[in-house]
Parts: structure tokens; sequence; C-alpha cells
């Protein structure tokens, strides 16, 4: 997911090589082959007996920074290391999750000592890159496999996917929600259950309406999505994607909306609820200090609202006090570890109990999920 899911290929034929040094700055535009054709980095690599004094270091994003949600978010990890380590970084962008990533994987891991994958889709690729570079440290963003040198790093948004929720619940006229979801992956599908759950905390009679876009970053289909729904009689719509197209469609109708990895707000303050967030750098940090002074161990990270690596965005200009002293009061809760986002009792579509009364899922049970809670219309595409 994101992170990013598989299906997504053949995402440009044109990749773009950035040497990114400070902010988003400007892209060159390469052909697709040359688009590995990467500048050695600047700073040297001493390696020492306790780690690597001036790791090169190294990023695969799926989009452009300029995406405004999720590959920003990384890209403003990046700058915040490099601000806190005194290190300069190098991005490819536009990456798809074909073959061309594990060649472009390559020709980095010859040039770095530390290549973060920021999608779900290199993980493949990331590992069959890390054997064969077994002195370049790795760390892949949402999957699941490892080695002694590759790490993955993720963590559990769907606990601010559930506080946005609260925010919709409160906000819905018609007791109807749209919700714009990008590929029928577990990551996707946990993150509509969690938004619906707490929807349904503060508003019993929510419905909530699911369509697929098949997109990570298509603002024209994904804004088009968002119509379907409207038209359907949605007051409130929430997008699982990387652009703000649900959102300017929820303005233009003068309707609700929240977005997805970053503070979409600037987009349409007035008509913007909340959505989760990303909080990359502090990992970032971390991970590349672990380089630095030798104590890196191959682990799968999982940050959460405790550690900040997930976060809520700013509310919009119209959420009231009174939800926003709800959304207070639970993100304390999940905080404090007196609340689960998945505790039961929870059924699913059929009305079938999924997770019983007191029980709660399992990371690797969420991580898996597959179906949809009760109050969803919408089916997931096997």
């Amino acid at each position: 997911m994101k992170r990013k899911s598989f299906l997504k290929l053949g995402l440009a034929a044109a990749l773009s090589l950035t040497t990114i040094l400070a902010g988003c700055g400007e892209k060159k535009e390469e052909g697709a082959s040359n688009a590995s054709t990467v500048t050695p980095a600047t700073a040297a690599s001493a390696v020492a007996s306790t780690g690597i004094k001036n790791p090169r270091v190294s990023f695969v994003y799926i989009g452009p920074p300029g995406d405004g949600g999720y590959t920003y978010q990384h890209d403003q990890g990046r700058l915040y290391m490099e601000k806190e380590l005194g290190i300069k970084a190098k991005a490819v962008e536009n990456v798809p999750e074909s073959a061309d990533a594990e060649r472009i994987i390559t020709q980095l891991a010859q040039e770095s000592d530390i290549v973060f994958t920021t999608s779900f889709g290199y993980m493949d690729y990331t590992l069959n890159v890390a054997k064969k570079f077994p002195k370049v440290k790795f760390f892949h963003c949402s999957g699941y496999k490892t080695s002694d040198n590759m790490s993955t790093y993720f963590g559990k948004n769907y606990q601010a996917s559930y506080l946005s929720g609260i925010a919709a619940g409160k906000a819905t006229k018609k007791n109807l929600i749209g919700y714009v979801g990008a590929f029928p992956i577990p990551e996707v599908i946990y993150n509509i259950n969690a938004y619906t759950l707490g929807a349904q905390s503060v508003n019993p009679a929510v419905k909530v309406m699911v369509v697929w876009s098949n997109t990570w970053y298509d603002p024209a289909t994904e804004k088009q999505a968002a119509i379907s729904l409207l038209d359907k009689g949605a007051d409130v719509l929430m997008a699982y994607q990387d652009s703000p197209a649900t959102i300017q469609a929820a303005q233009e109708r003068g309707a609700f909306a929240g977005g997805n990895d970053s503070d979409m707000s600037r987009f349409a303050p007035d008509n913007y609820l909340t959505n989760p967030v990303w909080n990359w750098g502090p990992y970032y940090v971390k991970a590349v200090k672990s380089v630095i002074d030798g104590t890196f161990k191959s682990e799968q990270y999982s940050g959460d609202m405790k550690d900040n690596t997930v976060a809520l965005a700013p509310f919009g200009n119209k959420v009231s006090d009174e939800t926003k002293k709800l959304i207070a009061d639970k993100q304390k809760a999940i905080v404090d570890g007196t609340f689960d986002v998945f505790t039961g009792p929870i059924l699913d579509q059929s009305g079938a109990t999924k997770v019983a009364d007191g029980k709660k899922l399992t990371l690797d049970e969420v991580l898996g999920m597959n179906w949809f809670v009760k109050g969803i219309d919408g089916t997931i595409p096997k």
C-alpha cells in the first residue's frame, strides 16, 4: 500500500528521475530507457567498524511528490531526515511496480548504502536486489518479506480512519456516505471498515457506499468515481487515493469530504473534514541512524498513533467543537491502549459475526482482511 498494490502496473511509460536536494523541486523528465541513469550521490561512503559515517541514501517513489498525498508524505519524511542528519538523499519517482522497478533498485543499490522502496508492489523486486547486495540496507514500505539486510515498515492508519469516520458520521444529514476505494486489497478494505465503524459509533443509521477506481493517482478517474457517489445521494465522501479529486468533487456539490495520506484541507477548507496522515520523518531518521551507528537489525516495523507515525489531519473549518471533542476522547483511548478499532462485536455485510463480543482482531488478521462490515454497500471483487 502503500502499501501499493501490485495491481498498479504500467503507471506511466515515461519515468522521472530526480536528484532531490531540497523540497519538491523541478523534475527532469527522461525516457523509459534512461530512467535508471542515476547521478552518484555527493556524500562519500565511509565504512567504519561501527557502521557507515556518511551513508548514501536513495528513495524509490510510486508517484510524484507533487501528488499532494502518499508520495508527498514520503518526500516530506525524506526532507525531515535530511535536515536532522545533514544527509542529502536522492529519489527516483514514478516507478511502476514492474520489472522496471528491479532494474532501478539494482542501479541504486550499486551507488547507495541505504535504499527505501516506498510501495507494496516493490516487495519482491526489493528482496531480489537485497540478496544480490548484502552490504546494502533496504527498507520496504508495507510489505511482509524481510532478509538479513532488508526491513519492512508501515503503520496502523486504520486508527485514524476510525476517527475520520466519527467526523463523517456527525456531518452527514442523509446518513449516506460515499467512499472511493483505490484497489480491493486488504489495506484499503480495513481502512474502509474502520472508517465505517467510526461513523456508526456516533450515527448507527449510517450507510457507506463503496466504488473502486482501480487507481492510486488518476485525478480524472477518481473525480468521476466521486461524482457517481454524489449522484446516488451521498452528502459526505471519503477517498483512499493519492489525489484531492474526491474533495474537489465534493466542494463543487456542497458536500463534505476527507482525503488520504496528507493534510488536504487547502483544496476545499469549507468542505473538508479530516483524514489520516502519515508522518515518516522520525522513522527515516531512526532507520538511517541504525546504519550509521551499526545497530541495524532486520525488523517489521508497524507505527501507530502513539508514536505519531499515524496522525489525523487538522479539521476543516466547519467541523463542530462537539465532533472535535468526541474524536479527541477516542484518540486518547486509542493511544492509551484502552480502545482497539477492531474489537467485537463486529458483523459482516451478511450479518454474520466476524469478531465476537469482547474479542479483538490480531494485527495479522487486520492486515489480511477481505470482508466488509455491516452497513457497507459495495462488493469486493475476487
